[in-house]
């Protein structure tokens, strides 16, 4: 082996290995803890509702900073409804929320796998189940009847909540809102192997909320 191909080689494996270091870094992120998140997104919501809402991070300063690794510090799952976006609602930017949505902000095997994504490699903190104020999916299962194409996985899903909520006094769609979303949290909060070990740990938090699409405001459940 001549020396210029020896110094080639110790050049590509040094650099390999910076560029490996950096990404985990990137991708562990800065220390943060579950209490911080939900004050910083109910300060984002709170602008949002105001109407003086910052629009931070979405600048091509933002874009490239996080072109080399993501450290968001809350993971929302939400309904995949038009009238709501979680960057909007909690007045953030590129690389701060990881996002799942999909019509009635349900749990599938896809769904979890992308959270515990979030969960074991970004280390994020804070996990949000976030329904809203006239859910077409959840209007659809407390109506009933048949439905077409894939629509009744969707029914399916969403019949334990439902059910209960039906029991209760008031608007049962209301109702069912609510429920599916701690129900989806609670099941979370035990989801072996990683985000219940997560919680069992303290290294990461679960909780339940509600956005009402006429005011803009979100509700922390307990």
């Amino acid at each position: 082996m001549n020396q210029i191909t020896l110094r080639f080689l110790i050049t590509s494996t040094v650099f390999a290995g910076v560029l490996g270091a950096s990404v985990l870094a990137a991708e562990a992120g800065p220390e943060l803890k579950a209490e911080d998140s939900l004050v910083r997104l109910a300060a984002g919501n709170k602008r949002f509702v105001a109407g003086t809402v910052s629009h931070p991070d979405q600048s091509a300063v933002r874009r490239t900073e996080v072109a080399g690794g993501q450290h968001p510090y809350a993971i929302v799952l939400a309904c995949a409804d038009s009238r709501l976006s979680p960057e909007l609602i909690f007045d953030e930017g590129l690389g701060d929320l990881f996002v799942v949505r999909n019509a009635g902000n349900l749990l599938d095997d896809h769904v979890i796998a992308s959270l515990e994504y979030a969960v074991e490699h970004l280390h994020v903190p804070l996990i949000v189940v976030l329904g809203h104020t006239k859910c077409g999916a959840v209007t659809a299962a407390v109506a009933g009847g048949t439905l077409p194409g894939h629509l009744p996985s969707i029914a399916e899903s969403l019949a334990p909540a439902v059910a209960m909520a039906k029991k209760k006094p008031g608007d049962p769609v209301e109702n069912a809102v609510r429920i599916s979303a701690r129900f989806s949290a609670a099941a979370l909060s035990t989801m072996e192997p990683i985000i219940g070990e997560a919680v069992k740990e303290g290294r990461i938090k679960v909780v339940a909320a509600r956005y009402d699409i006429a005011t803009g405001q979100v509700e922390f459940l307990e």
